[in-house]
């Protein structure tokens, strides 16, 4: 009987190492960029980072009979002041993978973070790594190279938004992934913060940039002033009674986009409040995720069946 359980136990051990997910750090030890050199220890509490010693990601992959060759970048929202990376993260992530898409759960360093050399900087440093260490992976895991996109949820949704339109290569530290494109194929932002000025979510825009940032600072971070004819097509959702960040944010971006001539999809709809999730939404936001996955598929981003 003592061996039997053993057995039991050996099999439900090993079966919990099969489902765990691997983490990738982002940066050779030593060579990560805008840092002091301290050494943190991720802080996590009531399922959120509060701080981020070593940037990685989960990596979410489908089997290789249901692998579509899209991926995504998942960016976790929390105001730049902790990542709810539960609700914002490896849900969606799970999500992506019933459609056959590859999906990588970003632990990215938050702005108050003390070793960093310039706050705002960090993030994007993170995003556009992970863009470039996905891509570098690609064959390996069965990823197309021009299908990387990236997703994010409130402050997330702006990390994701900067991933899309900035050109400015901040994370180049001289190895061989400096050749590798930092750029996204695509975005998918639930309720993002976009605009730092005057429709701001004002925890994102100080935990960012600090207390008395510059107008210049505040403009540069604001995502609907960035976007240019070569930011990435857009599948955006928001609800009308979101108190926290406010519908102009996605309003703002996609009237950028399509000023721009990107082509964008927008979904502002009647209920959710600053809480749309994958499921249980209330009334037609429920739909939005259906509606996420016909846009991919008519993006040409996953294909409708199953590669032969």
């Amino acid at each position: 009987m003592l061996r039997f359980t053993f057995l039991i136990l050996l099999v439900g051990f090993t079966f919990l190492q099969a489902m765990a997910q691997e983490f990738i750090p982002l940066w050779p030890k030593g060579k990560m960029p805008n840092s002091k050199g301290m050494n943190l220890k991720d802080s996590i509490a009531n399922e959120r980072v509060y701080r981020v010693g070593t940037p990685g990601m989960y990596a979410f992959l489908p089997s290789a009979q249901e692998n579509k060759g899209g991926a995504v970048i998942i960016c976790p929202g929390g105001g730049y002041e902790r990542l709810a990376y539960v609700i914002s993260g490896t849900q969606l992530a799970k999500w992506f993978n019933t459609m056959g898409m590859s999906a990588f759960v970003l632990n990215y360093r938050l702005p108050n973070s003390p070793d960093l050399k310039q706050r705002e900087l960090g993030p994007l440093q993170d995003v556009q790594r992970a863009i470039r260490v996905v891509r570098a992976n690609a064959s390996k895991w069965g990823i197309k190279g021009d299908k990387i996109g990236v997703q994010g949820s409130s402050a997330g949704g702006h990390l994701a938004a900067m991933a899309g339109t900035q050109t400015n290569d901040v994370s180049a530290i001289g190895d061989s992934l400096n050749a590798i494109s930092f750029r996204p194929d695509f975005m998918i932002l639930v309720s993002p913060v976009i605009n730092l000025g005057p429709y701001a979510h004002a925890g994102s825009r100080k935990n960012l940039l600090g207390e008395d940032a510059s107008s210049e600072l505040i403009e540069k971070f604001s995502q609907e002033t960035q976007v240019t004819s070569t930011t990435p097509p857009a599948f955006l959702v928001h609800a009308f009674n979101d108190k926290t960040v406010s519908a102009r944010n996605s309003l703002l971006f996609y009237g950028a986009l399509l000023e721009k001539g990107v082509s964008a999809s927008l979904h502002i709809f009647p209920q959710g409040g600053h809480a749309i999730a994958l499921r249980n939404n209330p009334g037609s936001t429920e739909q939005w995720t259906s509606l996420c996955e016909a846009w991919m598929i008519e993006m040409g981003i996953i294909p409708q069946t199953l590669n032969k």
